[in-house]
Order: C-alpha cells, then sequence, then structure tokens
C-alpha cells in the first residue's frame, strides 16, 4: 500500500512538470514570435519610406539655380499676364514669284553655244550677257541686211530725184511710180531685218558700216539672278530651247492657299505671319494684296498672295511656308511667350519661380506647374491654368527648355 501511494505522488508530480513545462514553451514561443513580428513591420516601413522617397525623386520635383546662373541665363521672371491674342487663320503655301519677274531665256535662231558668262546663283542686270552664241545663218542675216540698206539708199535717192523731175515736168509719172514702189519694197524688207538683228542684240549702226559679228550675244531681259543654266559649250540650240532661267528674288511673295470655309474672313490689307519649314525659328511679316476669286478643286480652297515685309534675298522661290493670316483683335486671355512653355511627355508645363536666401546666399527654385495651351500668335501662347496659382506667384518668361533640362538631370543623379 506504501509503494502504491508513492508511486501516485512521483506520477503527480511529473505530471505537473511536464504540464508547466508545456506551458513556459508556448509562452517563450508567443514572445519570439512578437518580437519577429514587429521587426517584420519595422522592415516594411522602412521599404514603404524608402518607396516613397523614391516616388518623390520620380516627380517632377523643382530645379535650383544659383544668383550667379540665374543672371547669366538672362532668365525672365514676372507674374502671369494677360493679352489680347488676335484672332487668326492658318494656311499653308509657298514662295513664289510673279511672273513678270521670272524669264526664260531661249535662242532667237538655231545656233551653237560657243561661250556661257554665268554660272547658277549668279547676279546678273537686265541686258547682261550671258552666253554667245555662233552660225553661218547669223552671218548671212547680216549680210543680207548690209545688202538691203545699201539698195535701199540707191532707191531713196532715185526716188527723190524722179520727185524733183517730176515736180520741174521733165520726168515720166510711170518712172516716178516705179521709183516709190521699188523703194518702198527695200525699206519695209530693210525694217523686217532691223527688227531681228534687234532681237539678237546686235547694233544696227556697227553692221551698216560694215561691222559683221561672228558671236552673237544672249542676254537677260530682266534683273536677277540666275536660277538655271541648261546648255553645255558646243551645244546647237534651237530657238525654242531654254537657255537659262532668271529670277527676281526681290519681289519673291507668299502664295497661300486658304480653305473654302475660311475666304470670307480674309482681305486684302491684312497681317499675315509667315514662318518657312527650312529656316525655324525665323518668322516674316507679309501683307495681303490679292485674295483669288476662283476655287481650286482639290483641295477646294483659293490663291492668296501677300507681299514680304522683311529683306527677301535669303528666300528660294518654291519654298514651303505656313501663315497664320490676323482677321482680327481677338480677346484677352492669359498668355506667355513661347519661350516659356515646355513640352514633356505629352503635358505642358510652365515654371513658377520663388527667390530664396540659404547661408546668406541667394538662389532660386523653379516648379514646374502643368497647363493647356491655346492660341499662338506673334510669339504668345495662351495660358489655361488646371488649378489656380498662388496669390502673387511670379513664373519663368523664358529658358523652360533648360529648366527642364536641368530638372531631368538632377532627378538622373538622384537615381545614381
Amino acid at each position: 500500500m506504501k509503494k502504491h501511494v508513492i508511486k501516485l505522488f512521483t506520477l503527480l508530480i511529473a505530471t505537473t512538470l511536464f504540464i508547466a513545462c508545456n506551458g513556459g514553451g508556448e509562452e517563450e514561443k508567443t514572445t519570439v514570435g512578437d518580437e519577429q513580428t514587429e521587426d517584420h513591420a519595422e522592415e516594411e516601413g522602412g521599404h514603404a519610406e524608402e518607396e516613397g522617397d523614391h516616388a518623390e525623386e520620380g516627380g517632377m520635383g523643382q530645379v535650383h539655380l544659383s544668383e550667379l546662373k540665374f543672371n547669366s541665363l538672362g532668365i525672365e521672371i514676372d507674374t502671369l499676364p494677360t493679352k489680347p491674342l488676335s484672332d487668326a487663320i492658318a494656311a499653308t503655301g509657298q514662295l513664289e514669284v510673279p511672273p513678270q519677274y521670272e524669264a526664260t531665256v531661249t535662242a532667237v535662231i538655231g545656233a551653237n553655244i560657243t561661250s556661257i558668262e554665268v554660272i547658277e546663283g549668279d547676279d546678273v542686270r537686265k541686258g547682261q550677257v550671258l552666253a554667245y552664241l555662233s552660225h553661218p545663218n547669223l552671218t548671212r542675216l547680216q549680210t543680207d541686211y548690209m545688202t538691203a540698206y545699201n539698195r535701199m539708199q540707191f532707191l531713196e535717192k532715185e526716188f527723190e530725184r524722179q520727185q524733183t523731175l517730176n515736180e520741174k515736168g521733165v520726168g515720166s509719172g510711170r518712172q516716178l511710180q516705179q521709183a516709190r514702189a521699188d523703194y518702198r519694197v527695200v525699206q519695209a524688207e530693210v525694217k523686217g531685218l532691223e527688227s531681228q538683228l534687234r532681237r539678237l542684240n546686235l547694233k544696227i549702226s556697227g553692221i551698216r558700216e560694215g561691222n559683221i559679228v561672228e558671236n552673237i550675244p544672249v542676254v537677260s531681259p530682266i534683273q536677277g539672278s540666275i536660277e538655271d543654266v541648261g546648255i553645255q559649250v558646243g551645244q546647237f540650240v534651237d530657238p525654242q530651247t531654254e537657255l537659262f532661267e532668271v529670277i527676281n528674288t526681290e519681289h519673291v511673295h507668299a502664295d497661300l492657299m486658304v480653305f473654302a470655309k475660311d475666304v470670307y474672313k480674309v482681305k486684302e490689307g491684312q497681317k499675315v505671319l509667315l514662318k518657312m519649314e527650312s529656316m525655324p525659328g525665323k518668322t516674316y511679316t507679309a501683307k495681303i494684296y490679292s485674295v483669288g476669286k476662283k476655287f481650286e478643286q482639290d483641295p477646294k480652297a483659293v490663291h492668296v498672295h501677300a507681299e514680304i515685309q522683311e529683306d527677301t534675298k535669303n528666300l528660294v522661290p518654291g519654298m514651303y511656308i505656313n501663315g497664320r493670316i490676323i482677321t482680327g483683335a481677338g480677346t484677352e486671355v492669359t498668355a506667355l511667350p513661347e519661350g516659356a512653355v515646355v513640352e514633356e511627355e505629352g503635358k505642358s508645363y510652365i515654371f513658377i519661380a520663388e527667390k530664396e536666401q540659404e547661408n546668406g546666399e541667394t538662389e532660386w527654385s523653379f516648379k514646374p506647374v502643368e497647363v493647356k495651351t491655346g492660341e499662338k500668335n506673334e510669339g504668345w501662347v495662351e495660358i489655361k491654368l488646371l488649378e489656380p496659382l498662388p496669390e502673387g506667384a511670379r513664373v519663368a518668361w523664358n529658358n523652360a527648355y533648360y529648366l527642364i533640362a536641368e530638372m531631368k538631370k538632377s532627378q538622373t543623379s538622384h537615381g545614381h
């Protein structure tokens, strides 16, 4: 009996110890798990904070410039102004020259080219020799004229002599009539030959004295510049052959096409702003002097001609142009110079500028603000704010492309 009591007591103690040990293990496990959970939460928070930093860096951010850099760039700062942007019509076209200031030079008579005196691009005056021609027919024409002119001189004197005899009553009326007829026939022949010689730019007085010219000059009919040379030395040319093209670019003008829906707004005297595709950044001013009265069918538009106000020396006929015809005064809108707006990833931005003092030094900060753009005219663009600017905010009026480039450069350096 005593042994059974001892065994039961021993079993009770062992059971108690086992339960106590298991309970203590659970408590320790729970504590360790809590510590791991807290550590993991802190790590996740750190990652989130780090991602937040990266997200802030990935935004548009700001760009900071020292006072020295700001002044060297010539950045203009002012409040956002309002400006009356004129109503305008967009039109496209090309540069042209009026027909009277463009000439095609041909040979008056079939002949060979003996020399060429100009090259493409040369400036020439009216009457200047461009080339020389030579052919036996040209020599024969001059000798025919000499013969006819001398015969005319003889017949003229004979006609005058018969007139004198007839007035004195000793001459024959028939002989007078014959002398008059012969003189008038050869006189007509001489005038015809003189006309041909003048077209050949030959001096008639010299030929009358026996000075036969072997090389016939080809001269420019207008003042201008040589656009094209279509011949070679030694080549035989027919009277229809185009030898040279001469264009006076001082009279180059804008030939614009205005669509049917806008024609009623266009009038003579209106101002036109022109830009050439081959001359980016340059704007010319023109004035409409003629509006067409006939519609072209493809596209359905009329020709509008405008005279360019600036020097046209560097303009070449055939250049494609974009024009804006100013048709009205327009209304007041919020606007900035085009240099104050930059496009980035399909969005338009302007920059708010703030002057700051740090450690006794002046610094400028620029923050981009997304906007929408509207009408453009004479270097200005309409600004449509998506949100109101802070009261008294000042913005950059130029160098927007530089500011966005500096901002992107700064973001790249942060990323590394």
